[in-house]
């Protein structure tokens, strides 16, 4: 008996150190993020728009006959480089307007032959000086009709209309063997030169752009950016598309007439902490970025003063040595800690 009494407390020691392990502390649960140093230093506000190549103002010609007439030849085409001097296009005056400028010969002829015989009478004193000064005003009246109708075409029966400078014809709203009327436009034909990148932006942001900026100009099919410089604002909404329109001046051939772009113009320097886009966190108030102090993230109120694809420029108590997170700002709140990630 004494021994099995002595080996029951052998037995359950043995026994209770089979027993289950105490349970490790569990680590504490971090969030995984990418970080980026804030530095102070400003970045350019950028004002975008789109819109088209297009002659300014006063950059292209619109060559009409002031006559009637018919299109009876042409020797180019819309988008074509022409010089000072080359033809465009053939055209002959209606047979009306010929006639007209014949009348207009036979009535300077009469009124002259008038006038002689005027003359003759005075000098026979058959006719008094109020008679011939009347003939001298039917031969001036004459010749001015004639003139005019010289001047406006009437002239010739066949015209031919030149390139007035070196550009690039833009537009031909005829066909060969069309009848206009007079005063109809024929063919426009736009400086080398005077083309122009015109697009539209906000209203609201006018303010900001003047003469003078840059631009970059980026072709909606595609390609290597072009550098721009804005030389006119409007200062007037567009009816059409209700934007303010404007003019940017690019280097000469080095877009067409037509093609269609978008512009980013640089306008004014907002200066304060230049930090990743993405590690702005804008989605709940207060707009803010975190910082990395101790493994853990910092939430640091900010206000936003420029948003781009090149950064954001804020303004608030950023500490330059705690690193800014970038990935994973979205996904951390106060206090939380993080680690960096892969």
């Amino acid at each position: 008996m004494r021994i099995a009494v002595a080996l029951i407390p052998l037995t359950a020691l043995a026994l209770s150190g089979c027993g289950p392990a105490a349970s490790p502390t569990p680590p504490t649960p971090s969030v995984a993020v990418t970080t980026a140093k804030a530095a102070r230093g400003g970045l350019p506000a950028i004002v975008s728009g789109y819109g088209t190549v297009s002659p300014t103002l006063d950059g292209a010609q619109t060559l009409s006959s002031a006559q009637p007439g018919q299109v009876v030849g042409l020797t180019t085409t819309p988008g074509a480089a022409v010089q000072a001097g080359q033809a465009l296009l053939t055209f002959a005056v209606a047979p009306t307007a010929r006639g007209t400028y014949q009348q207009a010969i036979t009535a300077l002829a009469t009124a002259q032959k008038q006038r002689a015989n005027t003359a003759q009478l005075l000098a026979q004193q058959l006719a008094t000086t109020d008679q011939l000064a009347q003939a001298d005003k039917a031969v001036t009246d004459a010749r001015v009709v004639l003139d005019a109708l010289g001047a406006e075409g009437a002239s010739q029966a066949v015209r031919t209309f030149v390139a007035p400078f070196d550009g690039v014809v833009t537009a031909i709203p005829v066909a060969l063997g069309d009848r206009t009327a007079a005063g109809a436009p024929l063919v426009t034909v736009a400086r080398n030169d005077g083309l122009v990148v015109t697009v539209g932006i906000d209203p609201a942001l006018r303010s900001g752009v003047a003469a003078g900026q840059s631009a970059s100009l980026t072709r909606l099919s595609g390609g290597q950016a072009l550098t721009g410089r804005v030389v006119r604002a409007d200062s007037a909404l567009n009816p059409r598309t209700r934007l303010v329109d404007v003019d940017i001046a690019f280097p000469t051939g080095a877009l067409l007439p037509g093609e269609a772009l978008q512009a980013a113009i640089s306008t004014n320097t907002m200066s304060g902490w230049i930090v990743p886009h993405a590690a702005v966190v804008t989605a709940t108030a207060p707009t803010r970025i975190f910082q990395v102090a101790g493994g853990k993230a910092h939430a640091v109120p900010v206000r936003l003063l420029l948003s781009s694809d090149a950064g954001d420029v804020v303004e608030g108590a950023v500490d330059a040595a705690s690193p800014v997170i970038v990935d994973g700002a979205y996904q951390v709140s106060d206090g939380d800690a993080v680690r960096r990630g892969q």
